[in-house]
């Protein structure tokens, strides 16, 4: 695809998994194309809670990843990420993808490689 056909519509990759996962999934995104991903952590709260022993509530640890992509990214980098944190397999994690209507102080990919190009 040239550059000028590449969609600069953006889109929000959200994935949530187990706890110490998150920087493979960010490193695979990166690889792929990403710009950047922001990780936080969380608990997970529903029916898988009541599993531990006695049938007491477990507090699953997660960790949150947020990645905002230009559209034309979007396959390589959710691609990279199922394949990496094997998110394809039930009970490992979830990645879904969201639109993001508008976005203030992205740097644009094709901008962000040349910048890397002429640093190095």
């Amino acid at each position: 695809m040239a550059e000028n056909e590449k969609s600069k519509a953006l889109k929000l990759i959200l994935a949530i998994v187990q706890r110490g996962r998150a920087d493979d999934l960010v490193k695979a995104a990166i690889r792929a194309g990403a710009p950047a991903a922001t990780v936080w952590h969380g608990r997970g709260q529903g029916i898988r809670e009541r599993l531990g022993l006695l049938g007491l509530a477990i507090q699953p640890e997660k960790e949150v990843v947020l990645i905002v992509v230009e559209e034309w990214l979007l396959d390589a980098v959710v691609a990279a990420m199922v394949k990496e944190g094997k998110l394809d397999q039930p009970g490992i994690g979830i990645i879904f993808v969201l639109p993001v209507e508008r976005a203030v102080g992205m740097v644009a990919a094709a901008e962000q490689g040349s910048a890397a190009a002429s640093s190095g």
